[in-house]
């Protein structure tokens, strides 16, 4: 045998080329653009009052114990997979030989730009919103001196108002949570491609279409979550009266047992909150 000649063996990549594509494109839709629409619907709840966003935190963490689990293994997990595997497609380890050839090069490029934004800013919002991880000392020695943990979620909207009043952080969500709606949008017109729900010119066409009106909708809600969360924050009254409505909320629930008392998820610094409101205060950005 003649040990000279280069191995002709395809690659991992190019061996699990069609399921892991597959499993990549489905993981962008089921469940991570799922949480993604619920997420920011739940956000925009805000424009209506702060109660009503808190009401909506207040469903998600009534699952207690068991919201870890749920987080970790229907949101977390999905988004590093299908970040992981997006990041080996942009960088060429796998094969390109299914390349999107229906789309137009700027369509193309755009999706894994945004792709790789969207990416940096989940990153960095569940940092400076949550602190990744909600152990003592993590939370202390490294979250809050870097300006992490901002987001209480038994004072939602007050903490999520009051960490947007920067205007770095404001322009780093608009770019961040645009480029996350472009990113599904045009993956959710791509992904028909994918596995063949739209073949002919046509019906690429009226896909697009329907496709460009879901990522403009979605676009509207999460700026009007995101500037309804900062106007909350913007004046001592609307922080004074978040904060209020979030005690009282907060007292009803504990008091009916449907919330277990929790001073890790309460703000503890409302005194010094309410004195700094202002509209020009630069302080840290949004759920």
């Amino acid at each position: 045998m003649d040990r000279s000649k280069p191995s002709s063996k395809p690659s991992f990549w190019a061996r699990h080329d069609f399921l892991i594509r597959r499993l990549h494109s489905l993981s962008g839709l089921v469940p991570v653009g799922g949480f993604m629409v619920v997420h920011l619907l739940a956000n925009a709840s805000v424009l209506e009052s702060p109660a009503a966003f808190q009401k909506n935190v207040y469903s998600i963490h009534s699952l207690g114990s068991l919201l870890p689990v749920v987080e970790w293994t229907f949101i977390f997990i999905p988004i590093l997979f299908h970040a992981i595997i997006g990041m080996v497609i942009v960088a060429g380890g796998m094969p390109n030989s299914n390349q999107y050839r229906y789309a137009a090069n700027y369509r193309y490029t755009l999706q894994r730009a945004t792709g790789m934004i969207a990416f940096v800013f989940i990153m960095v919002h569940v940092f400076h919103m949550h602190g990744w991880f909600h152990a003592d000392f993590w939370l202390e020695n490294v979250v809050k001196p870097f300006g992490g943990g901002q987001f209480k979620p038994f004072n939602a909207a007050s903490t999520a108002g009051m960490a947007l009043q920067n205007y770095v952080w404001v322009a780093f969500y608009i770019v961040g949570v645009l480029s996350c709606v472009y990113h599904l949008a045009n993956g959710l017109w791509t992904m028909g491609i994918t596995w063949g729900v739209w073949t002919s010119a046509k019906a690429q066409a009226r896909a697009s279409v329907v496709c460009s009106a879901f990522g403009l909708l979605l676009a509207v809600v999460s700026m009007g979550g995101l500037f309804g969360m900062r106007a909350v924050g913007s004046s001592q009254e609307n922080l004074e009266q978040a904060i209020e409505a979030e005690d009282q909320m907060y007292k009803s629930k504990t008091e009916s047992g449907e919330v277990a008392p929790n001073e890790h998820k309460r703000n503890n610094d409302e005194a010094q909150m309410t004195t700094q409101a202002s509209p020009d205060r630069k302080g840290a950005g949004e759920e």
